[in-house]
């Protein structure tokens, strides 16, 4: 039978799993490109023939997704699969409508071609968009299972967006491990709140070595927590799925790629935020759980803030510094940041639009409805430099900074500066304590 040529649509990260999971060793295939878009800088670069198997011995190229029609035609393209996450469903439909107008199939590979299973119990946590917080919920779950006694063994989803081979399995047990791996700001948002709460997390780009690692971790493993990145459903098959959704953005839930998918797999559903959110926000992601997911637990949480110096806010021009993705794809019009800038009596919000240099100015091209909030972008050395500039060129008296990590240890301010941390706090029943303790039973790790 004659091989199906295939480009997988991908963003550096669901698409090198589809590929190793569903079509690496498919004699019926022949994966001729990846497709990149979302993350900048990371097209013109090969999938490595030591990551791609043998039937790809000088691996795989990829090519930025504008290029689809045309590679399409020129590489005698039978089949598009689609694998990245937090697109609405027009996106997703529109790209379908440009691939099969270029004579191709367009195809969405599901749980069962993708998902692993572990030998160890496994928690599963996701969203339906990027910055619901996923992250607060996966370590409000990895304290309450280590104050029982268990080692928890992370496995985030991937964001290789360096040397492929360097990246195959990452292991993160320090801060250290952050330079070791040449971490981006956007990883060490995810890897350093793990590891400064004393537990191992691991990413990279081969989810099965990751996972047989991750299990058979030097310091231990008793339960592997899944901690999701962007929309997307869960690498792992999971023993306990977890979905995070906000009210922030109700409806959103059920608009996005693969959001939706997420919410229809939860067994617990998470209603964050919902000390910030309007009641219309909340009934309505209520709504949305009832309507496709009646069975969910449902558990109703806020996103607690904490910050460092609250004086440098009260009465002051603040720049607020936010996670990126959320507010980039994310789509997100408020952070951390924002919210403890108005909870702590900040004068105004300075707009860094006319302070941006280099690749902080095409951040704002490319998603102008940012609004004034900085995304501490910095997928690489020169993003970086480039917020590092952007911040210290802007005129204001105090940077609130809402991020994961403490950007001030990879970049250098020239003003005060102030951390926002956040944390998830369960409001009444049910919760994650009595979840877990069912989960423990269950699994016998009493």
């Amino acid at each position: 039978m004659e091989k199906r040529n295939v480009i997988i649509i991908g963003a550096a990260g669901r698409d090198f799993h589809n590929f190793n999971t569903y079509y690496r060793g498919n004699e019926a295939y022949n994966v001729v490109a990846f497709t990149a878009a979302q993350i900048p800088d990371i097209a013109g670069r090969r999938y490595p023939p030591e990551l791609a198997g043998r039937l790809y011995p000088q691996g795989i190229p990829i090519f930025v997704q504008a290029d689809l029609p045309q590679l399409i035609a020129d590489l005698d393209v039978a089949d598009c699969a689609f694998s990245y996450s937090d697109v609405p469903y027009q996106y997703v439909m529109s790209l379908s409508a440009i691939v099969q107008a270029a004579g191709a199939s367009y195809v969405l590979l599901g749980p069962k071609d993708t998902q692993l299973e572990s030998t160890k119990p496994l928690i599963t946590v996701g969203a339906v968009r990027t910055g619901c917080g996923k992250s607060q919920t996966s370590r409000r779950i990895i304290e309450i299972l280590m104050a029982k006694g268990l080692k928890v063994v992370a496995v985030r989803h991937p964001m290789p967006y360096g040397d492929l081979v360097a990246q195959r399995v990452q292991r993160f047990a320090t801060v250290d491990d952050l330079a070791l791996h040449n971490c981006t700001v956007e990883e060490m948002e995810e890897y350093e709140p793990h590891v400064v709460r004393g537990n191992v997390i691991y990413a990279g780009v081969d989810y099965e070595a990751i996972l047989r690692a991750a299990e058979n971790d030097p310091d231990g493993c008793d339960v592997i927590l899944w901690d999701g990145g962007n929309n997307d459903f869960p690498f792992y098959k999971s023993d306990l799925a977890v979905t995070v959704v906000d009210p922030h953005r109700p409806g959103h839930e059920l608009r996005y790629y693969p959001g939706e998918v997420t919410l229809r797999m939860a067994d617990v559903v998470v209603i964050n935020k919902i000390d910030s959110a309007d009641f219309a926000g909340i009934d309505a992601v209520r709504h949305s759980i009832a309507l496709v997911n009646p069975r969910a637990i449902v558990i109703d949480a806020a996103s607690t803030l904490d910050v460092e110096n609250p004086s440098l806010i009260k009465g002051k021009m603040v720049l607020a510094v936010e996670d990126g993705p959320t507010l980039t794809h994310g789509e997100m019009k408020i952070g951390a940041a924002v919210v403890a800038a108005r909870k702590f009596g900040a004068a105004g919000f300075v707009d860094p639009r006319k302070y941006t240099v280099g690749k902080l100015t095409d951040t704002f091209r490319t998603y102008p409805d940012i609004g004034i909030l900085l995304p501490a972008m910095g997928y690489g050395e020169q993003q970086l430099r480039d917020l590092e500039a952007t911040i210290n060129r802007t005129e204001c008296d105090t940077v609130v900074i809402g991020t994961p990590i403490d950007l001030s240890r990879i970049i250098k301010i020239n003003k005060p500066v102030t951390r926002v941390n956040y944390s998830l706090q369960e409001i009444g029943h049910p919760n994650f304590v009595g979840v877990l303790e069912d989960f423990v039973l269950k699994h016998g790790l009493g």
